[in-house]
């Protein structure tokens, strides 16, 4: 899955979804599309990622108590 960094606007991959779905979890390992070589996975900030529509993240992928 491509979500986009709110920061610097480039597309990351996600590699571990259940991560991204986890109210738990605050960061998702993915890989930043830059360039034509394969990069590095890294971590980053849920709160700092949208999806490339410019969409918000569903709040019960972000908030463990989202319903209260």
């Amino acid at each position: 899955m491509l979500l986009k960094d709110k920061k610097s606007d480039g597309l990351i991959e996600i590699t571990k979804l259940e991560q991204l779905i986890d109210p738990q979890e605050e960061c998702v390992t993915g890989q930043e599309q830059a360039g034509q070589e394969e990069q590095e996975p890294e971590s980053f900030k849920k709160e700092d990622l949208i999806f490339p529509s410019g969409e918000s993240l569903p709040r019960c992928w972000l908030e463990i108590n989202y319903k209260s």
